[in-house]
């Protein structure tokens, strides 16, 4: 493609405004104007398998990440260039999302054996980033992340452990009071929860707990009481698990980025299966067109909120899928992203069933990070035992926690909880005024939260790609 670095950037700066009850299963082509090694330089390929030729190739021609405050107003601007490989596009995107940065537009192109990307970002204030430690620190990891292979997607969950803490991930049907029962089993064994994640999603329900052993505020390592651990969490776990029963084994996998594992813990457990569908309006739109038999063109218009890039990226890449362009442009109340993919075999998406799957799992992954119910969050001194007792004040107000985010830093624990009724409706403010008098009016507090939908342009018809019809028409595929 005839594209420079400075004409994706002017392009980017430019782009129109418009992106329970678990079961527990414990589980070639280098741009010249680079000045790096030429493929001629390397060793020759008849000598190398192709796995060590890729590595040697790699190294040679690390990434190149150049962030510019100048190219626009409103936004910082993090262009990315580098060899390509399966899991790029989402090295990165984890990086700005694990920075708490905001992406406003960006411009993927990966086709041939180069990467580049553009992204304009923002602090979740609104404002540029102008902080140059910061700066540095965004471009290291960039450097440092897009350089390494993605493991793979896993498909064991369970518990395993690691120098620090031990990690707890569970999966399976959600009902009311279900992590109450978690944290009550954990207090009991003597397990402190350092930081958690929690998700529900379609009747699913996916959890990374991360514990310390309360006397020693390490990691729990002893096999017979990790053990216990997943005997007691299944007895707790496995009530009422219907026609996904419970499973226990043990995993020595290395560690994966938590999110991507909650995504993965549920794709595993099919939550995209079944869903009831709402009003068009309230959920996101996605959909499927073919581009001339090479490309296959994902379109998906949703609320914004953040990291919903992240979470699209995520997905495409563990179900085996490459982007090889792609656009993400967001307005206030809506998020537009247009991606051009083929699986990692080379061919778009043909059968009517696999395009159906792969709309389910987007709906999917755009739906399960939602905010649907009332924002809660606690801040408190640390203690054994405190988030047992908060779920229990819940689940004896009848209200049932939709998503958490738990976390521990320097002895203060800061959690924030998502919660409905029983019947998922809204809740109550006198409840709430109840829950807060005892917890502490000054520790629980109440925050506004944002629930899925779309805008009117959620319905409209692309019939042949925002992306390529304006940026490649005078500009064809080489």
């Amino acid at each position: 493609m005839n594209l420079n670095p400075q004409n994706l950037t002017s392009y980017c700066c430019g782009l129109p405004t418009s992106f329970g009850i678990l079961s527990v299963t414990c589980v070639g082509i280098i741009p010249a104007q680079r000045g790096t090694l030429s493929q001629a330089s390397l060793p020759r390929r008849d000598h190398m398998d192709d796995d060590e030729y890729a590595k040697l190739f790699r190294r040679m021609n690390p990434p190149r990440v150049v962030i510019d405050n100048k190219a626009s107003d409103d936004a910082t601007v993090i262009q990315v260039d580098s060899v390509n490989k399966q899991g790029t596009l989402l090295e990165v995107v984890q990086v700005l999302t694990d920075m708490n940065l905001v992406i406003k537009k960006a411009y993927i192109s990966s086709d041939g054996g180069w990467f580049m990307d553009v992204f304009k970002v923002i602090h979740q204030d609104g404002n540029k980033i102008t902080d140059t430690q910061l700066l540095d620190f965004i471009q290291m990891r960039i450097e440092r992340n897009a350089g390494w292979f993605i493991p793979p997607l896993r498909s064991s969950v369970g518990v395993m452990p690691s120098d620090e803490y031990t990690t707890i991930e569970l999966a399976g049907t959600d009902r009311p009071g279900l992590l109450s029962e978690v944290s009550a089993v954990l207090t009991d064994l003597h397990c402190n929860v350092v930081n958690a994640e929690i998700w529900t999603h379609n009747t699913r329900a996916a959890a990374v707990i991360h514990v310390t052993d309360n006397t020693t505020n390490s990691a729990i390592t002893d096999p017979l009481r990790l053990s216990t651990i997943k005997h007691l969490l299944c007895n707790v776990v496995g009530t009422n698990s219907g026609s996904r029963a419970a499973k226990t084994v043990f995993s020595s996998c290395s560690d994966t980025h938590r999110e991507r594992r909650l995504h993965q813990i549920m794709f595993d457990d099919r939550d995209y299966e079944g869903v009831k569908k709402r009003p068009r309006t309230s959920r996101p739109s996605v959909t499927l067109t073919n581009i001339d038999k090479d490309y296959t063109v994902v379109t998906m218009r949703s609320k914004d909120r953040p990291k919903l890039v992240f979470d699209v990226v995520c997905t495409l890449t563990d179900m085996q899928y490459v982007v090889f362009h792609g656009m993400v442009s967001t307005e206030p109340l809506e998020a537009y992203q247009e991606f051009y993919i083929r699986h990692v075999d080379g061919l778009p998406i043909n059968s009517e069933a696999e395009q159906e799957r792969v709309i389910q799992c987007l709906e999917a992954a755009i739906e399960r990070r939602t905010s649907e119910g009332l924002e809660l969050e606690l801040s408190a001194e640390d203690r054994v035992g405190l988030l047992s007792d908060i779920t229990r004040t819940f689940r004896e107000n009848s209200l049932t926690i939709v998503r958490a985010e738990i976390s521990t830093r320097e002895g203060k624990a800061k959690d924030t909880f998502y919660v409905t009724d029983v019947t998922g409706n809204a809740v109550e403010s006198k409840i709430v005024e109840s829950i807060r008098k005892e917890i502490g009016v000054s520790k629980l507090k109440v925050k506004e939260c944002a629930v899925l939908g779309t805008s009117s342009r959620g319905s409209q018809e692309t019939t042949i790609g925002y992306l390529l019809s304006n940026i490649f028409k005078s500009k064809p595929l080489q």
